[in-house]
């Protein structure tokens, strides 16, 4: 049985700015998972950079609020959203509120550097 707690995890900056914390990559476990899952935070009045991903992602918001830019689109978020994020579309969020924009993260397949691009 796998149980991770989000307090346990390393914390690391990504390559869009926000800070990460993964809890399960296929590369990274015994697991036999196609997708990754990571936790991310934006702090308030920051943005991260714009990219684009070679894979699908889904974004559940779990705390603060935010504008999400998904190519042309724009669209607030806030607590209870969820996003998807179709494979290279161009994509950043921006903390809009008071505190911390906290995220989860699933990227089918799994996040690979190399699938990353950051304009």
């Amino acid at each position: 049985m796998w149980i991770r707690y989000h307090q346990d995890l390393p914390s690391f900056e990504a390559g869009d700015g926000s800070t990460l914390s993964e809890y399960f990559h296929p590369d990274k476990s015994s697991l036999a998972l196609r997708y990754s899952l990571a936790h991310a935070s934006v702090p308030a009045g920051a943005q991260t950079k714009r990219h684009r991903l070679k894979s699908s992602e889904v974004y559940v918001i779990l705390q603060g609020e935010g504008t999400m830019r998904i190519d042309d689109e724009t669209a607030p978020v806030k607590k209870g959203a969820v996003v998807y994020i179709p494979p290279q579309a161009l994509q950043s969020i921006e903390n809009t509120g008071k505190d911390s924009l906290d995220f989860l993260c699933v990227v089918d397949p799994a996040w690979r550097p190399e699938d990353e691009e950051v304009v």
